[in-house]
């Protein structure tokens, strides 16, 4: 090996040399770029999960979450928690209007990217219509429905009057008002289930259809034989996304029912936002506590759909 540097010509030395400040440079380039991404991330996602985490562990009061000193308290928040009367319906809620909320949404939403995926006169209008509810700021949204399904005026018992049918409270009644938030939660997430399964649907190619058409295959056995294996990676994706949204859903619940009534609708997500700013001695601790049992639920849901990718392409 040093007799075949030796025997090497000094041009071809001197070019190996020369090629080693341009790689550090490509290097220096690369943390160049990379740089704002990491300090997004730290500034936007790693300190806030920080901080939330620091809360939960500590016993803060209003002063000492402005000027610091909140003693160390160790899980005392978790386990007020979870021995709170409160822990078991606000999980049973959490899971009913999110697993609810997830089999209307995509289920309407995949009815609805099949039906347009056979073009027809004022198709792409109809489809643009449908996209309405997710264009409008979620307080609109809320209100609308509060509107809609108000005991006295609204036009949902109305329509029930003309029909014959009693009225119903859908937003004071402790048997209706989880159902009530479900169904606005629904009608404003099928636009968004719409939209990506139909992007999924265009991308199968028609020449597959053609094939099964000649075999024989009729139109259900089309659709569960060809359409929804192809779309199963998109149909994956719609429904972690849409899980992860709907853990987290806050504005409609508060704006609707606030959680109530007796917290016959409250979540998770409503409860922490109590624990922390709805109480007069505002609990930061618990409500963090709370914040982050739903980051785990999320994570876990997260991990299950890595796990499952990696099965399928396996």
């Amino acid at each position: 090996m040093a007799d075949d540097v030796m025997a090497r010509p000094a041009s071809t030395v001197r070019a190996g040399t020369r090629r080693r400040p341009g790689r550090r440079s490509e290097q220096w380039a690369a943390w160049g770029f990379l740089l704002p991404v990491v300090t997004y991330l730290a500034a936007f996602y790693a300190y806030p999960l920080y901080r939330n985490l620091d809360l939960s562990l500590r016993h803060y009061t209003v002063r000492s979450f402005v000027q610091g000193g909140a003693p160390f308290s160790g899980l005392d928040n978790y386990r007020a928690v979870v021995q709170n009367a409160t822990f078991g319906p606000a999980l049973l809620h959490t899971v009913l209007f999110t697993g609810v909320s997830l089999i209307f949404q995509f289920g309407i939403g995949m009815a609805l990217a099949v039906f347009f995926v056979n073009h027809f006169p004022l198709s792409g209008t109809l489809r643009a219509l449908f996209l309405v509810p997710w264009l409008l700021p979620l307080i609109v949204s809320a209100s609308t429905w509060s509107w809609m399904l108000n005991s006295d005026s609204g036009v949902v018992n109305w329509t029930l009057g003309l029909l014959g049918l009693d009225p119903v409270n859908w937003l004071t009644s402790p048997t209706w008002a989880l159902t009530s938030v479900i169904i606005a939660n629904i009608w404003i997430g099928i636009p968004f289930n719409l939209v990506v399964l139909h992007s999924g649907l265009q991308a199968i190619p028609t020449d597959i259809y053609e094939a099964a058409e000649l075999d024989g295959a009729s139109g259900w056995q089309r659709f569960r034989r060809v359409t929804f294996p192809l779309l199963r990676p998109v149909s994956a994706i719609t429904l972690l996304l849409g899980l992860v949204y709907t853990l987290k859903v806050f504005d409609i619940i508060w704006i609707m029912t606030k959680g109530g009534p007796a917290d016959s609708s409250t979540t998770f997500a409503t409860w922490s936002y109590r624990f922390s700013f709805g109480n007069l001695l505002p609990q930061f601790g618990p409500g963090a506590a709370v914040g982050n049992l739903l980051i785990l639920m999320a994570f876990a849901f997260g991990l299950l759909y890595i796990r499952i990718q990696r099965r399928q392409q396996s």
